[in-house]
């Protein structure tokens, strides 16, 4: 990898932090006025609905990785003209999956929610009013798709982070406007995110008409290539399929068992997960484009060494972050939302593991992509990840706690782990199977269980009150930092951070 990639993957990291800051800070503040004036019911309604919705995401998610691996990897192969053919296939084929995901979410999606979904009868017509805003929010998102992977493609993560950041501030304004509407605020605030939804597509469109010569739609038809992407999106459409019956299955269940308060804390407990969990997305987001971009033209041990790099990295950015949170859990739950639904802190607790140990997968994700070779990928990981629904079933079913279920995804994530790299091994040689479980894995978890163990031993010593929180949480924080600097990263990594921490030191003290 060279210098100048390097800096560019750094400047681009930088950005999307400066992003993921906002979005945190106010993503956590909105929660709690929803759920405080939502209520826990409605609360959970929202969520159970909204993974109705959610779970025909796979499609969307599917072509989402197909088009960022072919802008990605004509970028990387310099090829314009191609690039631009490229571009509106993938417009095209959005607007067909756009098509298919409102059909199947107008019949079989719309019975099961109003004959399966465990909802009060006087909380249906809400439902369903959620369920068609959800439904064209989300149409737009997947028509949006091109346009986004565009932006991440030519890693201009600035535009991506400013209309991101516009995206949280106008969520916000949501919750205002919420608080003083006299109409069922369920229904109300289903119709803004949509309103909201309509807005950022039109911004994201227009950007990339401005910015990018082919992010111009021409209706055209280039059959060979319809199928290459289409054949690329169909196998990851049978892998995402396993992560929507995964993530959205389990939740069901739960409804099934125990009604929309247990969603409620689930919900709750995955949405502080997905805060913590972007502290390492937003790395991967900067570091994917130039994956695929080594491998496109050639350089497959600069690209293998990303992905290792990715591995690391993204693993460590998470769990910094992870155990202050996992060991000041019952308080800072209390103190962000008050009145806390039973087992929100158990569901919390188990999903940030499993979110660390996926997280190491997902570099893994983007060079198999990049191969171009994901039948058997697929396949594969579809069957693992479709394992969780039934595991969780059965957990439930003997009688054992909701969190339970937890454990089942924990186990998933493991098992999906270790196939990726098995299968990645056998289309790339140049990845070594015992460098990575001795290296990354194993060696990335005794330091992680290190860090936590030194942590909750601090806490131990202190009350719940906020000023403990502050100093427990900065304590863990920097213990973690320097164990992962002085045992979790390679000299070459230590080296190339003290660079950066010099150069930063001469830049804003010598100079002055």
């Amino acid at each position: 990898m060279t210098s100048e990639n390097n800096k560019r993957i750094a400047k681009n990291t930088i950005l999307l932090y400066i992003r993921m800051f906002f979005s945190i800070i106010v993503g956590l503040y909105t929660s709690r006025v929803l759920l405080s004036t939502l209520g826990v019911d409605d609360y959970g309604i929202y969520n159970v609905v909204g993974g109705v919705v959610a779970m025909l995401g796979f499609l969307n998610s599917a072509m989402t990785a197909a088009s960022q691996r072919f802008i990605s990897f004509e970028l990387g192969a310099g090829n314009k003209e191609r690039l631009k053919e490229v571009f509106s296939t993938s417009v095209l084929i959005h607007v067909i999956i756009a098509l298919i995901i409102v059909v199947l979410a107008e019949t079989v999606g719309l019975w099961f929610l109003n004959h399966k979904i465990n909802i009060s009868a006087d909380r249906m017509v809400a439902a369903n009013w959620v369920y068609q805003c959800a439904l064209l929010s989300f149409a737009l998102t997947v028509v949006s798709v091109p346009y986004n992977a565009s932006i991440v493609a030519h890693e201009h993560m600035k535009a991506f982070a400013y209309i991101s950041i516009l995206d949280v501030f106008s969520r916000l304004l949501i919750v205002y406007v919420l608080i003083v509407t006299p109409f069922d605020k369920l229904i109300s605030y289903a119709i803004l995110v949509l309103f909201i939804a309509l807005v950022i597509r039109l911004i994201y469109g227009r950007y990339c008409a401005l910015h990018f010569r082919e992010c111009r739609f021409h209706l055209g038809w280039n059959k060979k290539l319809f199928k290459e992407m289409f054949a690329f999106a169909g196998w990851s459409i049978i892998g995402n399929l396993g992560f929507a019956i995964k993530d959205q299955g389990s939740n069901i269940v739960l409804n099934l068992f125990y009604g929309v308060s247990l969603n409620a804390a689930r919900g709750i407990a995955l949405q502080v997960n997905g805060v913590v969990s972007n502290f390492y997305q937003s790395f991967i987001m900067a570091i994917n484009p130039q994956i695929t971009k080594q491998y496109a033209a050639g350089n497959i041990k600069a690209s293998v060494n990303l992905v290792y790099a990715g591995c690391r990295f993204s693993f460590f950015l998470i769990s910094i972050i992870s155990i202050p949170v996992m060991i000041n859990m019952d308080y800072l739950l209390s103190l962000w939302l008050g009145n806390v639904p039973d087992y929100t802190s158990q569901f919390l607790f188990y999903a940030l593991w499993a979110a660390m140990i996926n997280s190491i997968s997902r570099p893994l994700v983007t060079a198999m992509q990049a191969t171009g070779k994901i039948m058997l990928f697929q396949i594969v990981i579809c069957l693992v990840m479709m394992c969780e629904m039934p595991l969780s079933y059965l957990v439930l079913r003997l009688g054992y706690e909701p969190y339970y279920i937890m454990f089942a995804a924990i186990l998933v994530v493991f098992v999906g782990l270790f196939a990726r790299i098995l299968l990645l091994k056998r289309l790339v040689p140049d990845y070594s199977l015992g460098y990575f479980i001795l290296n990354i894995v194993a060696k990335n978890l005794l330091v992680i269980l290190a860090c936590y163990a030194l942590s909750a031993f601090v806490k131990g010593y202190f009350d719940d009150n906020f000023m403990n929180l502050v100093l427990t949480s900065f304590v863990s924080f920097v213990m973690t930092l320097l164990i992962i600097y002085g045992l979790g990263i390679g000299k070459q990594e230590r080296t190339f951070i003290n660079a950066k921490i010099l150069s930063l030191y001469h830049r804003f003290f010598i100079r002055q």
